[in-house]
């Protein structure tokens, strides 16, 4: 695994917003945001609306390609709507499959470099996907393409301070087949960074995918945190009567996705894994998966899911008092 000792250096605007977001406030080391689609009418306006109930960050997503959004515009407007609040731009996130060499991908390969060229104008240095898939070819089959497609992409991102974060979700691929992403875990990590040898280049990972894969998303934490540039705030609740009855593969589902606060996951013991492997950065909740906590009441399952993970994260900052022991 390559470290990350030496990260590249912000473009100025997220110097600024950095400087100004600083509040004092050590927990925010790790902000507690949510995601916002990048191709709904006004997502400037969606962030107004929700930015009070206490979300810290945000991450703007576009799925396959940026469409015919003006980004500058878009990236002023976000800024004006966040002035004051202590919110920032936490990601932008290009979700489509880049390998391939139809239409679509090529739409995909310019939005990359659309939100990169612009990501700054967000106040963000960091810019997520999926790294793309030849289609039903094996993962390490794969690597060459990766590292057409994405050593230029990478090369342009580290020249404007920007770092890039491979999505860890299979997309139900496997190791031998699948169509949108080869980044499922850390033998496909392994080949696409030693391949790849570029330091801005990192993970953007989620417990959910890991535990419906029935692995333990903590060990893995701890081993990667170095190339963890963002996090996904989505969980998972494993049926492990089903699972011992019917296996992985039988008619009745053994795992759902769910908001944090209603799985699984330890998220106090992910939180204080993430504070002490010494990240910085969001963990912005993905909503729109839970059975339960849909439709009308998506936002309620998501200011739960910001006010469960706050809790993890050790409740309201206390300062300590003027001249304590050390």
């Amino acid at each position: 695994m390559r470290s990350t000792d030496t990260p590249p250096s912000h473009p100025p605007q997220v110097d600024e917003l950095l400087e100004i977001g600083m509040n004092q406030n050590p927990l925010q080391d790790v902000r507690i945001g949510t995601l916002v689609p990048g191709l709904i009418a006004d997502p400037a306006s969606y962030i107004g609306e929700i930015v009070d109930h206490g979300f810290e960050s945000f991450q703007i997503t576009f799925w396959k390609s940026i469409g015919d959004t003006d980004l500058a515009d878009l990236a002023a407007r976000v800024r004006s709507v966040l002035d004051g609040t202590g919110a920032v731009i936490s990601a932008l996130g290009i979700y489509g499959n880049p390998l391939e060499s139809d239409e679509d991908a090529e739409e995909t390969r310019r939005s990359w470099n659309s939100v990169i060229n612009h990501a700054g104008d967000f106040g963000t240095d960091i810019v997520a996907g999926f790294t793309g898939r030849i289609r039903d070819v094996p993962i390490d089959e794969n690597i060459p393409r990766f590292v057409d497609v994405f050593g230029p992409i990478a090369e342009s991102a580290d020249t404007k301070g920007i770092r890039i974060a491979f999505e860890n979700c299979a997309m139900e691929g496997n190791w031998q087949r699948g169509d949108w992403n080869i980044a499922h875990g850390p033998d496909a990590w392994e080949l696409m960074f030693d391949a790849l040898g570029a330091e801005n280049v990192g993970l953007e990972w989620e417990p959910c995918h890991q535990m419906i894969n029935l692995i333990d998303p903590l060990p893995q934490l701890r081993d990667w945190i170095p190339r963890i540039f963002h996090l996904h705030g989505k969980c998972a609740t494993i049926h492990r009567d089903v699972v011992n009855k019917h296996g992985v593969r039988g008619s009745i589902p053994f795992a759902h996705h769910r908001t944090p606060g209603f799985g699984d996951c330890d998220w106090t013991a992910l939180i204080s894994d993430l504070r002490v492997g010494g990240y910085t950065g969001s963990i912005d909740i993905e909503g729109w998966h839970d059975p339960a906590y849909k439709d009308e009441l998506e936002m309620t399952g998501q200011i739960h899911a910001l006010h469960y993970l706050k809790k993890c994260r050790g409740g309201g900052f206390v300062p300590n008092p003027t001249g304590s022991l050390k």
